[in-house]
């Protein structure tokens, strides 16, 4: 048995419906394909489709075989690519991680350019704040922001980017507005927590080579970046956002940017993909896609825009850090 041409079969048949248009699809002859089938499930000695006059269907050991086949024909595909110098265009399907904000805020409007680049690639986006496991999942890569210590993953570095502080107008009506990092503790403030550690992240602050490290206390943590967002336009405190998230919001006259010369420290953006596996065509065009996109994109050029415009005027401060522990907050 020609175990490869047999998975081919049976993932025509899975992903046309129906062994007449997998025949088609494949250009083999419908007999060829059914006999190909049933001796896969002969020599596997379990049943992989139910079989009607009227309709084909995929059983749940089927189902699983099904992921498995797929995956190693794809494997298979981005090997003989590589090897191959005629191939003109990157193709096939491409599994790709990212947080839920990273994804409806600032790839998927870019992704025409994308697809009109690289049309033969076929993108599975999966949109999660959880961090995945690559191997597992049959992930081809992730977009992570901040720092990534996994041995087990490739690391490469494609963009940075800083927080600001905002409110909606309607609370700083209610509530005023704070001039200094420290006013914040007379505010309330929306926190955000790690789904991998469960840490609470603490407000940094950088200027003029003074930093501040701030805890700030909450009557509301998350942990969903999209969630983030609509707490902070419910008004429902102080937050901090991404630029490239922050940036369609003033000339909405939702939001509000707050003590704009002081910024977060710069947070790098990743790609990151298993160690193990060999780097396809299509991963490759991705992950240079993306750093095209993060280098030229106007909301990752924002603080670094309003951050050399301040320190043309600045007076330069002597470099200092000041650590605020909640056990000495006032």
């Amino acid at each position: 048995m020609d175990t490869i041409k047999a998975m081919q079969a049976f993932v025509g048949v899975v992903n046309t419906g129906g062994f007449t248009s997998a025949a088609v699809l494949l250009n083999v002859p419908k007999a060829t394909l059914s006999a190909s089938v049933a001796e896969l499930e002969g020599h596997l000695k379990v049943r992989l489709l139910h079989r009607t006059t009227r309709k084909v269907s995929v059983t749940a050991d089927g189902a699983a075989y099904y992921e498995r086949c797929v995956r190693i024909l794809e494997d298979l595909r981005d090997a003989e690519e590589s090897f191959s110098s005629s191939q003109a265009s990157p193709r096939g399907k491409l599994r790709v991680d990212v947080s839920t904000a990273v994804a409806s805020r600032l790839l998927i409007p870019l992704l025409p350019s994308f697809f009109e680049r690289y049309p033969d690639i076929e993108l599975e986006l999966g949109c999660s704040d959880r961090p995945p496991n690559l191997l597992s999942e049959g992930i081809d890569c992730a977009l992570r922001v901040g720092e990534v210590s996994d041995p087990s993953v490739v690391v490469r570095r494609v963009g940075t980017m800083n927080l600001v502080t905002c409110a909606t107008t309607g609370y700083l009506a209610r509530h005023g507005r704070p001039q200094h990092p420290l006013d914040l503790k007379k505010h309330t403030c929306l926190n955000y927590f790690s789904l991998r550690t469960g840490q609470v992240f603490d407000w940094d602050f950088v200027r003029n080579g003074e930093r501040i490290l701030l805890p700030v206390d909450s009557p509301l943590t998350l942990n969903d970046s999209n969630a983030y967002v609509d707490a902070c336009l419910a008004g429902l405190g102080v937050g901090r956002l991404p630029t490239y998230m922050f940036r369609q919001y003033p000339s909405c006259g939702v939001l509000e940017l707050l003590m704009c010369d002081w910024l977060s420290d710069e947070i790098p953006f990743h790609v990151v993909y298993p160690s193990n596996r060999h780097l396809s065509s299509k991963v490759r065009v991705f992950v240079d896609w993306v750093a095209e996109i993060l280098e030229h994109h106007t909301g990752m050029k924002m603080c670094h825009e309003a951050r050399a415009e301040r320190e043309k005027s600045a007076i330069k401060l002597p470099n200092k850090t000041v650590q605020l522990l909640e056990a000495h907050a006032h």
